[in-house]
């Protein structure tokens, strides 16, 4: 029996009926978003500041700091057997270099003037099969309706209004360089020229265009600020460059969006679980984390880990989590939604060569934590980290299951191929470090040897490398056959696998990242399924879950799933731990300042699609799967 997608969507639909921090509602496109409060638009910024924030972001906007210092990113280094690592993190270059470029927050459109208190009868639909939301509330006993969409491909937001709604004001936010983008600067411009329907904005990095129905009159409140009454119809635009001189209407751009997103949920994959409390709640996160990740991590660029709602990181992506973002997208029928962003490793492509070049090794060096120019940041962890690297080769992969041709192939050769002669050269002595911190960061670079997952890791993607050259008709490379084949085994103690080779002990917090070996990763030649078996019950039983992560959940139950234990995968998707928590929104909450976490959403959706490949749901559970591929 078919699935009624329709009914499986529209039943995980959020309602709200109350303003709630922590639960700004979004519409978005993958490239572009805008986040609301509980009136459908940005009117209550100040109510969301410490919880959630009402985010207007785009994968292109950027901004840096002038740079009179003219700090570089050679001023961060420190040798480490003759191999220079930008580990000075806390100098003036090493903070100058970590907060430049940060992520602008575009614009806030909210009612002017409201008072939170002031609202009553308050409710909010995001109906997820047509990617709009409805709001509506009483105001002075006058009904209020708000409906907002995003158009899918272009970066503009489009607003309804009841007769008689509030004025709107319309503000452009200071640029904040801080780690959540709390504290704007005053230091930018905006300049504003007003039409009879339109106004044009010009900002420093960035141009925006307001489109008004006729009747509403648009004023100039303030240096950034500007105040729209009598408007029923409102189409807000922004651009990298010039936006043309016609703007979509809101008839068009509602035509548009529904016709997208019933496209989005009739086709690709779907999963519907049965009808107990348990079933129910993992399929409103995989319902919600599809149309999660798909308005923000489906965009030109790697997502960063709060996606396009606010900024962490100065609103940085970190290369190691692009896996956990965007990786089930092939998975569920969505390949197009990863493709998107692999044309900017090939932009960055001659920075990374620059690093590894500098580093004395062959190929290409991925930065960790990068802003839009692919240019590192100073960190005492981030530039010793190694899992990111054979991420290209893992990508393409992916794409090669879901469109095994030779079109393929040829697009994404250089990745693969730059991708493996670095991890080659890397390891052409037989082992993986010392200078290095694995997936699980809590060990010292200098000491740190072999640790288990990057093992197999670098063991796998030397072999899909080699595979990918067969393919295209070419000869194995003899030398990354000689790197493969010398890599050690984990080492086993107590018989379990140990995170790394050389510390007396496993610590027992952040991530458990040896299960990655087997379950984020087929079988190898180097991972005995018995030993990781032993370890995954081992994790279960002394794991600190307090410091664990978002992505650690679906990877121990990627894990789980490989093993044949239906019962442990599923527990560990539903863990109740603090940051395994999913709002009603559906996000990912961690910690304050870090209220979502995508790379969560989409690793659980990762997860799902090995666990229907494995058949590895409880038997006790109805699961009914259209349209999903089995993982690598």
């Amino acid at each position: 029996m078919t699935i009624d997608r329709k009914a499986l969507v529209t039943r995980h639909d959020v309602v709200l009926t109350k303003p709630d921090a922590l639960t700004p509602l979004q519409v978005g496109n993958g490239e572009f978003a805008f986040a609301v409060d509980i009136t459908g638009l940005q009117s209550f910024p100040e109510f969301h500041k410490n919880s959630m924030q009402l985010g207007t972001q785009s994968q292109w906007g950027w901004r840096s700091e002038a740079n009179p210092a003219g700090y570089t990113l050679e001023q961060t280094e420190t040798r480490y057997g003759g191999i220079p690592y930008p580990d000075q993190s806390t100098t003036p270059a090493g903070l100058w270099l970590r907060e430049n470029p940060h992520r602008l927050h575009l614009g806030l459109l909210g009612f002017a003037g409201l008072e939170l208190a002031a609202l009553s009868e308050m409710r909010q639909r995001l109906i997820l099969w047509e990617g709009r939301i409805e709001s509506a509330f009483q105001l002075a006993g006058k009904p209020v309706t708000v409906e907002t969409l995003c158009h899918p491909t272009l970066d503009l937001v489009a607003v309804k209004l009841s007769p008689g709604a509030p004025p709107l004001q319309l503000h452009f936010p200071g640029p904040a360089k801080d780690w959540q983008g709390h504290t704007e600067s005053e230091h930018h411009t905006t300049k504003a020229t007003i039409q009879t329907t339109r106004a044009d904005f010009v900002r420093e990095s960035y141009h925006a265009a307001l489109a008004f129905s006729k009747g509403a009159t648009l004023t100039q409140s303030g240096p950034h600020t500007f105040l729209l009454t009598g408007a029923r119809e409102i189409i807000l635009a922004f651009s990298e460059i010039l936006l043309p001189e016609k703007l979509p209407s809101i008839v068009e751009t509602k035509r548009t969006t529904l016709r997208h997103w019933e496209r989005f949920w009739s086709t690709g994959g779907a999963l519907e679980l049965g009808s107990s409390a348990p079933e129910r709640e993992l399929e409103r996160r995989i319902v919600l984390s599809q149309y999660l990740t798909a308005i923000q991590c489906a965009g030109s660029r790697p997502p960063q880990e709060t996606g396009l709602v606010q900024n962490s990181w100065h609103g940085k992506f970190h290369l190691e989590m692009h896996l956990w973002h965007a990786a089930h997208f092939p998975l569920w029928g969505r390949p197009a939604l990863l493709e998107r962003s692999l044309p900017w490793y090939e932009k960055i492509l001659p920075r990374a060569q620059a690093t590894a070049r500098k580093q004395g090794f062959a190929g290409v060096r991925w930065p960790k934590m990068v802003g839009d120019d692919g240019r590192e940041s100073p960190s005492p962890v981030g530039v010793f980290l190694l899992w990111q690297q054979p991420h290209p080769i893992f990508y393409a992969e992916l794409l090669y299951k879901a469109k095994p041709t030779r079109t393929t192939l040829e697009r994404y050769k250089t990745l693969v191929h730059e991708t493996a002669a670095f991890l080659a050269s890397y390891a052409k002595n037989g082992q993986l470090g010392p200078n290095l911190i694995p997936a699980q960061e809590s060990y010292k670079p200098a000491t740190t040897l072999n640790p288990t997952f990057e093992l197999a890791y670098v063991w796998w993607a030397l072999e899909a490398a080699q595979l990918w050259r067969t393919r295209l008709g070419q000869m194995r490379e003899p030398e990354w056959d000689r790197v493969r084949d010398a890599l050690p085994k984990p080492m086993i103690r107590e018989g379990v696998y140990t995170a790394i080779a050389t510390a007396p002990y496993t610590v027992t917090r952040d991530h458990p990242s040896m299960t990655a070996a087997y379950g984020l990763l087929p079988k190898t030649p180097l991972i005995d399924p018995e030993i990781m078996h032993r370890t995954l019950l081992e994790v279960e039983k002394t794991w600190d879950w307090q410091s664990t992560w978002g992505w650690d959940y679906p990877m121990l139950a990627m894990t789980a799933a490989r093993l044949k234990l239906p019962e442990l995968a599923v527990k560990f998707l539903l863990l109740e731990t603090p940051k395994n928590r999913y709002l009603a929104s559906g996000h990912n909450y961690q910690r304050p300042n870090l209220p979502l976490y995508l790379p969560g959403n989409g690793g659980l959706l990762w997860a799902v699609a090995l666990m229907v490949s494995e058949k590895a749901f409880p038997a006790s559970w109805t699961v009914k799967s259209e349209g999903l591929s089995a993982p690598i």
